[in-house]
C-alpha cells in the first residue's frame, strides 16, 4: 500500500513539474510576441530589443537599416469618408500612395451623383434630372472629385493667407485657421451648387449646405482648447 501511494505521489509530482514548464513555456511565447509590438515594455532595455526574451540591441540603439513601408497616409478624414462609400475602398485609399489616386476619381464621383440620386427620390424628382451641379469654385463634378482623390491633403501657403475658402479672395484649400467652418464649405461644395444656395432649405429645398453649428463664442486668439463659457443652470 505504501509502495503505491509512493507512486501515485511520483505521478502528481512529474505532472505538477510538466504543467509549471508549460506555463512557463506560455509565458516565454507571450513575452517574445511584446518584441515585435513597437513598444518598450517587459524587461526590455529599448524598444523590442534586450531583456530576457527578446533579441539583444544594437549598440547605436533601435536598428533602422532596411526598407520601411508607410501604412497609413490618409490626410483629411472627411475626403475618404465621403467618397469612399465601402470601407475596403476607404482602407484602400488611405494606404494607396498619394501619386497614384488617379483610379479612386471615378469611385468617387459616383458616389457623388448617388448622393444626388437619394435626394432625388426624397424630393419624388425623376433622378436623371437631379444631378451635381458645378459648384462656386467652378469645378464640374469630375474635376472636384478628381481634385478630392489626388489631392486628399491641405496644401501649406507660406506667402499667403492661411484658408480653408475664402469668397473674398478666392483662396481655397491653403491650410487651414481655427475659425473656418469646414464642414460648411464642405457641404456647400457637395451641394451649394453655382451659387452656394441650391440646396440651403430655400425654396422647398432641403437644407443641406450647412449643418447649422458655428463656433459659438469661442475665442481662438486664446489658447487651446477653446471652450466656450460653461453654461450655469441654476436649481
Amino acid at each position: 500500500m505504501t509502495t503505491y501511494k509512493l507512486k501515485i505521489a511520483f505521478v502528481l509530482l512529474v505532472s505538477s513539474l510538466l504543467f509549471v514548464q508549460c506555463v512557463y513555456d506560455n509565458k516565454d511565447i507571450i513575452d517574445q510576441e511584446t518584441c515585435e509590438d513597437g513598444i518598450k515594455n517587459g524587461d526590455e532595455e529599448d524598444v523590442d530589443c534586450g531583456g530576457s526574451v527578446c533579441p539583444p540591441c544594437d549598440e547605436g540603439g533601435i536598428n533602422f537599416n532596411g526598407i520601411f513601408v508607410q501604412q497609413d497616409i490618409i490626410g483629411r478624414p472627411g475626403v475618404n469618408t465621403i467618397f469612399s462609400g465601402a470601407n475596403s475602398i476607404k482602407n484602400d485609399f488611405n494606404v494607396s500612395e498619394v501619386s497614384n489616386r488617379e483610379n479612386f476619381q471615378t469611385i468617387f464621383n459616383t458616389i457623388l451623383e448617388n448622393y444626388h440620386d437619394i435626394y432625388a427620390v426624397a424630393l419624388d424628382i425623376p433622378v436623371d434630372e437631379l444631378n451635381y451641379e458645378t459648384n462656386i469654385l467652378d469645378w464640374n463634378g469630375q474635376t472636384f472629385t478628381r481634385i478630392m482623390a489626388e489631392f486628399d491633403a491641405l496644401q501649406v501657403s507660406p506667402n499667403g493667407p492661411t484658408t480653408y475658402f475664402n469668397s473674398d479672395s478666392g483662396l481655397v484649400f491653403t491650410g487651414r485657421s481655427l475659425s473656418d467652418d469646414v464642414i460648411d464649405v464642405s457641404l456647400t461644395l457637395l451641394f451649394g451648387g453655382e451659387n452656394g444656395t441650391r440646396f440651403d432649405g430655400n425654396n422647398g429645398t432641403p437644407q443641406l449646405t450647412t449643418d447649422a453649428v458655428d463656433a459659438g463664442d469661442r475665442d481662438f486668439s486664446l489658447s487651446f482648447p477653446y471652450l466656450e463659457a460653461p453654461i450655469l443652470v441654476n436649481n
